[in-house]
């Protein structure tokens, strides 16, 4: 067997998460996949877990917050030959119910955290990130007319 031929797709799950001032919490990537880079949050999907309780999950173990889903925003796919990753992920549009965003992966997969509008977005941002990101901004776009 080859080593591409040993690589599966990966399910993965990521919350656009807004605050009541309408910006948006990223985390910096300190790790693959997209190392480097300004992302949502989220993970895989465990074995036999659902994607919304994954993303549940998730978000209370990186970044400590509690969170209700309010809609599905979109699909991404990630493919990285170079770094043997391809994910297929799930992304939501997600509101905070409880808790204070705190890195709880600190010298982990996450760098630093922060919230930023969605007119003045960090850069680079992770590939992941962007459809969620530029779907819930048309969201809001044509919700506010």
């Amino acid at each position: 067997m080859t080593a591409e031929a040993s690589v599966q797709p990966r399910i993965g799950v990521g919350a656009v998460i807004l605050n009541e001032r309408n910006e948006v919490l990223l985390v910096w990537r300190n790790r693959q996949p997209e190392q480097y880079t300004w992302s949502i949050p989220g993970g895989k999907v465990d074995p036999y877990e659902s994607v919304e309780t994954a993303v549940i999950r998730e978000i209370k173990e990186e970044v400590d917050l509690d969170i209700a889903i309010d809609k599905l925003l979109c699909t991404a796919e990630t493919i990285q030959p170079e770094q043997q990753e391809h994910w297929i992920s799930i992304l939501y549009s997600t509101r905070v119910t409880g808790g204070i965003a705190r890195n709880l992966e600190e010298g982990g997969a996450i760098g630093e955290i922060g919230w930023f509008p969605l007119d003045d977005l960090p850069s680079p941002l992770a590939c992941f990130a962007i459809p969620g990101l530029e779907a819930v901004k048309q969201f809001h776009l044509y919700s506010e007319d």
